[in-house]
């Protein structure tokens, strides 16, 4: 047996986490040194990434529901990284445009925000709207426009969903980059959203992507939780998911 080879290899074929990287004398071998700096300017690249507004307005008239834009308060991706409070503030243009855009109440309105990875909205969050929206149709909840939002947090989506009169937000927001996962979505939504929240009252669906929580398992959990949010007119800490457990 190779003293330098790792026992943990063959787990390697189920993650992509970073283990079972091997040893060279006291360091890892050059070539995962490569592949970590590799890692490093993916996930960097990740956060500079730039929401594919023309690409998406293209695709969504698929979805057949109304479609706008917002930005917040931060002025560059810069200032956005560095101010993290005007991430979460619409601006002024931004709530005009909502508020003409709002055409009375509805159940569900959507948010694609780039967060802190575009690639992973760009990638992931119309895969995951086919497979969602004809479960949340079906179960005959009305859903409202899709807004585009730009240099965006998730609390964003507080004042977008109050603007546009819905009972519950959804936002499909780029996560925070790892050095296996830049790519990540998560889907963030808030029943009764309005400015001032804080995360308890929010739930998370997180690392959405092929590599991660796969589109159709994603879609049914969010469907069944958006269900339970509406039915039982709450979300965050008391709303859990248990779609999974066996009825006694």
């Amino acid at each position: 047996m190779n003293p330098s080879a790792d026992s943990w290899n063959g787990l390697r074929a189920f993650t992509a986490a970073r283990i079972a990287l091997g040893r060279t004398g006291t360091s890892v071998p050059m070539q995962e040194a490569l592949a970590f700096r590799l890692a490093h300017a993916h996930a960097r690249d990740a956060v500079y990434s730039a929401l594919d507004t023309a690409g998406l307005l293209a695709t969504l008239p698929e979805l057949q529901l109304p479609v706008g834009q917002a930005h917040s308060q931060a002025s560059s991706r810069e200032q956005y990284l560095q101010r993290p409070d005007r991430g979460r503030v619409l601006d002024e243009a931004s709530r005009q445009q909502l508020t003409e855009l709002a055409a009375g109440v509805c159940d569900i309105t959507l948010v694609l925000a780039d967060g802190l990875s575009a690639t992973a909205t760009n990638d992931h969050a119309l895969p995951l709207l086919r497979l969602l929206l004809p479960q949340l149709q079906k179960a005959g909840l009305q859903v409202g426009p899709v807004v585009l939002a730009e240099q965006a947090r998730v609390a964003l989506g507080d004042e977008i969903g109050q603007l546009l009169r819905a009972r519950l937000v959804l936002v499909l927001i780029g996560e925070r980059p790892g050095l296996s996962s830049p790519d990540s979505l998560g889907a963030y939504f808030t029943y009764a959203p309005r400015p001032g929240l804080t995360d308890e009252v929010r739930n998370c669906v997180s690392n959405i992507r092929p590599a991660g929580l796969g589109y159709e398992l994603a879609a049914d959990k969010l469907a069944f939780l958006l269900r339970e949010a509406l039915r039982r007119q709450l979300s965050g800490v008391q709303l859990k998911d248990n779609s999974g457990l066996l009825e006694n």
